[in-house]
């Protein structure tokens, strides 16, 4: 997808920047507008990228550090967890976050508990939180 989505982002540049060297008026807005979409592609592009890089570094982490859960749960031949497990195991998660509500590795456990229960959306959303809690973390650690 992402590099469908580059390569949309370079037809409709390419478009924009004939129609805004056409001389005409009405072209010339029209580049003009497509000029943003280009841009916007890029930046959810971007920032979809790097939250992945970002969840990837702290799922290295937590694995480096043996703090990645271990529940053993049963998974389809895909490798995707039943939902029915991934829901069994997501209360002790979220107990663990309301304790700990600063600890980036709660966050992080929690969101592959949404993941595991097939919530996606707050998947996300808890590592997202992780992200920002372990760069608030490790800024305060550096700034010291």
């Amino acid at each position: 997808m992402a590099v469908l989505l580059a390569l949309y982002i370079a037809l409709v540049g390419q478009r924009a920047w004939l129609l805004l060297v056409s001389g005409q008026p009405v072209a010339i807005a029209m580049g003009a507008a497509l000029v943003v979409l280009p841009l916007i592609a890029a930046w959810a592009l971007w920032r979809e990228l790097w939250f992945g890089i970002r969840a990837q570094q702290l799922g290295v982490r937590l694995e480096e550090d043996g703090a990645l859960p271990a529940d053993e749960v049963v998974v389809r031949p895909s490798g995707r967890v039943l939902r029915e497990e991934g829901e069994a195991v997501f209360p002790r998660y979220r107990a663990d976050v309301e304790e700990h509500p600063d600890d980036w590795r709660a966050w992080y456990r929690l969101g592959l508990a949404y993941d595991a229960a097939g919530d996606r959306r707050r998947a996300r959303e808890a590592v997202r939180a992780a992200i920002r809690l372990e760069s608030a973390e490790r800024s305060a650690s550096s700034g010291r």
